[in-house]
């Protein structure tokens, strides 16, 4: 191991052996269990918390250490270190005070470790106490009750020696009644990192700025023509807005000399509020996003932070390289979509940051690596994977940490983060106690690495992926005093991968075997990558028949990309919630193109038509469609002189079109028609539509009485034409007589009662055969939606 040879702390001096014989001689047994520091064994009536917190190494105080200042002190400065004790014991604690101890030097990273790890226990070496005056008493403890205190020590009255880390522990001693004798009571230990001069080789240390967070778009945007997208939660204003947990990153992080490790998700996400969004409500309709302003200032800040700084781009959604790489892999089509991810990360940060950034890192989960991972990873372009050493460990039993680079072969570099400074911000760190502890240890391992050996140095530190504000702020305060101390200054990723790498470090990649099992059970299954491949498959059926596939190619694109996000891990039933939102999104726009239904159909005739109306309710067109009428019985029906006839068909958004197909019949009886319609590649798309066609064939006979009924309505026509001539030729003639009459008188006045008059001529006018009207028409109108029971069909 790198620090087998590892030991905590010195052997005591002559002097401080003198003074602890001295104490036995003067004031016997009880004083010098009090001057070692170590508490009498609780009496036999010593119970519950008492009892507890003895048997745990813990004091029956507790000391809480809320600030030290400053972090890494110089020549000069003055150490000031405030917090509160509370007595967690049932009795009082009297004859109380509360003071600073200076404990050995730390000479190993392993040292600092197990100081943290017993940060409380009484009955450790602590050190002898500073001096009487930079105390601080208390009269009486009382149970529960907590009481603040403060010291400040001027730096030279700690006795600081060599350069190093030493160890720092606030004490509180006192009595109880169970136990009246002075006794330390409670303890915290911290570490005081002392380089008061600037070294020659300075430890370079890149630290890792991520802007990440989890999934907030779905893949449904709007009809109009800006797309309106639609978000699932409205957590990311939260995040973004001042005092958010993104907001305080961005704040906080431009100060600071970092590599900001992006993902271009989250800025598409917040560039899309930064216009009109919705966001699903309770019920069935979404709501509409009022943070505009909100992400317009914070995009503003993004791009302020990163200007002149290293920014590298994750793939687009921060896909899951190691769940990838262990059950994806075999699921066809999986890669491709890191590919799509990384190849749009690029574009998307530039067009929104304005600044180019780097696409060659990939950075699994935690940094924890194996063969397979390392292959997806660079299998879409990356040649540098960030691990961390706790999962890359060294075999050569080297003592010092080595630089981050390390050729692992195939032209690509694992950069090996750090992994105590990379942990060091994990946990709660809204205590200011725990974020002070966590500041102090994380100098302390960077001054003991940095004096390990005596050549520079290349470290990379990778904290979590998703910092809280509390842990944000924790950072940037250890960083600050980090980049003014003396032992460390900043490097840029991209020029701690290029840096020298070390001969004697490890280059070979762990083995699958040592992969982290509590990172393998929190990994996407492989159904994960099943339900996106599918969905996938839909997807490419459906963009080729649109006019505009951008509008629906884009977004359901993304969000296949975030549904293989990192944020997803532990969160299973989450994750597929919203795959299975992606897919049926993706169902119901597929199913706005479809054939609208028919019922049966009559074709008398030996041939007619049939009309198949295809509805297309997107708002866009749909073309590179083929509909197929296909006859199950052609040596009844046939379909264009065959089984079927396939058309071409292109249909506007909003629109239906009928297209009609020709038939002919052979013989009577019911035949079954299929309508179905395809992709031009020859995929089936949509639902087919299946409907009977009843023909009845028509005879000689039935032609011979048509044509006798024709014959007669032709002779009843000539024979009332020629009895309306013969009547008006009759009529002429009578009113020339009449006219005659009128000048000479009546000559004939037989021939005068003989002429008919005009109510005669009405009734035989009225005997006359009726002229028939024009016949109905064979076929009914079109219509739009399904034919009815009966209906015939065009000729």
């Amino acid at each position: 191991m790198a620090e087998a040879a590892d030991f905590q702390g010195t052997n005591p001096s002559p002097a401080r052996r003198w003074l602890r014989r001295t104490g036995v001689l003067l004031t016997g047994v009880p004083l010098l269990a009090g001057l070692l520091q170590l508490p009498a064994a609780p009496p036999a009536e010593a119970t519950g918390a008492d009892a507890s917190q003895a048997a745990s190494g813990a004091g029956p105080v507790s000391v809480s250490v809320d600030a030290l200042t400053p972090g890494a002190p110089t020549e000069g400065d003055t150490v000031t270190v405030s917090g509160t004790v509370t007595n967690k014991g049932r009795q009082d604690v009297t004859d109380a005070h509360v003071g600073l101890r200076v404990g050995p030097l730390l000479n190993t990273r392993s040292g600092i470790d197990g100081v943290a790890k017993n940060s409380t226990d009484v009955q450790s070496v602590i050190g002898p106490e500073v001096g009487d005056k930079y105390t601080e008493e208390f009269d009486k403890l009382t149970p529960g009750v907590s009481q603040p205190f403060t010291l400040s020590v001027p730096v030279n009255k700690l006795d600081l020696g060599e350069d190093g880390v030493y160890q720092l522990t606030v004490a509180l001693s006192g009595q109880t009644s169970a136990q009246p004798w002075p006794q330390t009571l409670g303890v915290q230990r911290t570490f005081l990192p002392w380089q008061p001069d600037e070294t020659s080789t300075k430890t370079k240390t890149t630290f890792l700025w991520p802007l990440v967070s989890t999934v907030h778009m779905t893949a449904e945007t709007g009809s109009d023509e800006q797309q309106t997208p639609l978000f699932h939660d409205d957590e990311l204003a939260e995040e973004i807005s001042p005092g958010g947990r993104l907001d305080r990153m961005v704040a906080l992080g431009e100060g600071l000399d970092v590599t900001w490790v992006v993902d271009p998700d989250l800025l598409a996400s917040v560039e899309a509020m930064t216009d009109r969004y919705e966001v699903s409500g309770e019920g069935d309709e979404p709501v509409v996003g009022g943070h505009q302003e909100v992400a317009k200032r914070w995009l503003t800040e993004v791009q302020k932070a990163v200007t002149d700084k290293e920014v590298v781009a994750l793939p687009f959604g921060d896909p899951d390289l190691a769940s990838l790489a262990h059950n994806g892999t075999s699921v066809t089509g999986s890669l491709s979509h890191l590919k799509e991810a990384t190849d749009v990360a690029s574009r998307t940060v530039e067009a929104i940051l304005h600044v180019k950034p780097l696409t060659d890192f990939a950075w699994p989960v935690d940094g924890a690596v194996d063969p397979s991972i390392v292959k997806v990873a660079t299998s879409a372009g990356a040649d540098k994977v960030i691990a961390r050493s706790d999962t890359f460990e060294e075999t050569a039993g080297l003592l010092y940490t080595p630089s981050a680079p390390r050729p692992i072969g195939g032209g690509t570099t694992a950069v090996v983060a750090d992994a105590r400074l990379s942990t060091a911000f994990q946990g709660d760190m809204t205590k200011a106690s725990t974020s002070t502890l966590a500041v102090q240890r994380f100098l302390a391992q960077s001054l003991a690495l940095d004096l390990q050996t005596g050549e520079r140095r290349s470290v990379v530190v990778a904290p979590q992926r998703t910092p809280s504000a509390s842990q944000a702020r924790t950072m940037a305060e250890a960083l600050g005093i980090l980049q003014d101390g003396g032992w460390s200054e900043s490097q840029d990723l991209m020029a701690a991968a290029r840096a020298e790498p070390d001969p004697a470090a490890a280059t070979k990649v762990p083995p699958a075997s040592s992969y982290p099992s509590s990172l393998r059970k929190r990994e996407l299954p492989r159904t994960t990558f099943e339900q996106i491949q599918r969905t996938q498959a839909k997807l490419d059926k459906f963009k080729v028949i649109l006019s505009d596939q951008s509008r629906v190619v884009t977004p359901f694109g993304r969000a296949l990309n975030r549904a293989m996000s990192v944020s997803w891990r532990g969160r299973q039933a989450e994750a597929a919630v919203y795959r299975s939102g992606v897919e049926a999104y993706l169902d119901t726009l597929t199913g706005r193109v479809r054939l609208i239904d028919k019922s049966e159909m009559k074709l008398s005739g030996r041939s007619a038509t049939i009309p198949v109306t295809v509805q297309n309710n997107l708002v866009q067109g749909v073309e590179h469609l083929v509909l197929r009428l296909t006859s199950t019985s052609p040596t009844r029906l046939e379909i264009d002189g065959g089984a079927y006839e396939e058309q071409p068909v292109t249909v506007s958004g909003g629109h239906s079109q009928s297209v009609k197909f020709t038939t002919s019949a052979n013989a009577n009886g019911r035949a079954t028609v299929i309508a179905q319609l395809y992709t031009q590649d020859g995929q089936k798309y949509g639902e087919p539509v299946t409907f009977d066609v009843k023909v009845t064939e028509i005879t000689a006979t039935v032609m011979l009485v048509i044509g006798g009924g024709v014959l007669l309505l032709v002779l009843a026509g000539f024979r009332m034409y020629t009895q309306r001539k013969r009547a008006a030729a009759r009529e002429a003639e009578e009113q020339d007589r009449g006219a005659d009459g009128d000048t000479d008188g009546p000559q004939n006045p037989e021939a005068a009662q003989e002429r008919p008059t005009p109510e005669s001529g009405a009734d035989a006018r009225t005997d006359a055969p009726e002229q028939p009207s024009d016949p109905a028409p064979d076929t009914a109108p079109e219509k739009a939606g399904p034919s009815g029971t009966g209906e015939r069909v065009d000729r």
